[in-house]
């Protein structure tokens, strides 16, 4: 089994264990010292305990007094927990036209604010289209000016880089700004309500969030909502 890219290796137990003698540590922690395996293993069996090997590459090895079938359950459903509160990390996409209408920026501003508040990255495209190409500066100052606009909430992650016919930056939530997106998720006993999160209703020209896309690793859904 592996996890966080180590190799999680299954401690020997009772029998299992080869050294000679070991340093034995109680069911409640207590320091019991260094005793021969076969003492070891009896102390074990006088408290219907398990004698597991916590500590395999100590000289001599630390073994603790437990009850190992309890430990693992325990062991599994703190696994579990995690996996169900970390919160995965979300790319959206927002799309804008370098000669947005201010209506239509406040709206896509207004989605961005929302994707930050909810603890998710965005990335911000400008689409260029026909002779805007040759006027980069505009999309520059759009990025910079929601940058500025922002910055209560995040900060860019991925300065803005022009990519063929498009220019794109990447915002990201502050520390402060995730961690109470994941506290409030926490709070309502699970997972993000994906379809509530995408429900914004379409206004001036929007064209409402659609498809999931996934991006190096991450898990994205993308809302394109690209100006007319």
């Amino acid at each position: 089994m592996t996890r966080g890219g180590h190799i999680s290796v299954e401690p020997r137990v009772n029998e299992q264990i080869r050294a000679r003698e070991v340093r034995l540590v109680g069911p409640e922690g207590e320091q019991v010292g260094i005793v021969p395996l076969e003492r070891a293993l009896q102390l074990a069996a006088d408290v219907d305990l398990d004698l597991v090997e916590v500590a395999p590459m100590a000289r001599p090895p630390v073994c603790k007094l437990m009850d190992f079938g309890k430990f693992k359950y325990e062991s599994a459903l703190k696994a579990r927990e995690a996996r169900r509160n970390q919160q995965q990390t979300v790319i959206k996409e927002m799309k804008l036209r370098p000669k947005i209408d201010p209506h239509d920026y406040e709206t896509k501003k207004g989605h961005v604010v929302r994707f930050l508040k909810a603890g998710d990255k965005v990335k911000v495209t400008i689409m260029f289209r026909g002779r805007e190409q040759s006027r980069p500066e505009l999309g520059y100052r759009l990025l910079r000016r929601l940058e500025s606009e922002i910055t209560d909430l995040g900060y860019v992650e991925a300065a803005p880089k022009q990519d063929g016919r498009n220019m794109i930056m990447v915002l990201a939530p502050h520390r402060a700004v995730k961690a109470s997106a994941v506290a409030a998720t926490a709070s309502r006993g699970g997972p993000r309500d994906r379809a509530a999160e995408e429900s914004a209703a379409p206004a001036g020209g929007e064209t409402p969030a659609a498809g999931e896309t996934a991006a190096a690793g991450e898990t994205g859904t993308t809302a394109d909502t690209s100006g007319q």
